[in-house]
């Protein structure tokens, strides 16, 4: 029945490290999703529990969720990422929506 009915489709967000170039464009755009860690290179963080914090995901190709609200945010740092190293993909068929590798 109508546009409330449909399901909006949940997607994830992951990082390739090894073309990262540390400029922190994603940490600027959506710092609840991406964050820059010691190694001076940006990973994905899922959400935060309530009243604490999110623990940052390190190992390679560690997706975290992207919360909707968020999801312009993490689009824009994709298409901003001077490194083209963000990946958003569909968590139903792992298909890439925004990224170098989406279609």
């Amino acid at each position: 029945m109508g546009a409330q009915n449909e399901q909006v489709e949940e997607v994830e967000v992951w990082i390739d490290q090894d073309l990262c170039t540390g400029d922190g464009i994603c940490a600027q755009y959506a710092p609840d999703v991406f964050e820059l860690d010691v190694d001076g290179l940006a990973y994905v963080k899922p959400p935060a529990p309530e009243g604490g914090e999110a623990e940052l995901l390190t190992e390679p190709g560690a997706a975290a969720p992207v919360p909707l609200p968020l999801l312009n945010d993490v689009v824009d740092s994709a298409r901003e990422c001077p490194g083209e190293c963000i990946h958003v993909r569909r968590v139903s068929d792992k298909v890439e929506i925004h990224g170098p590798d989406a279609r």
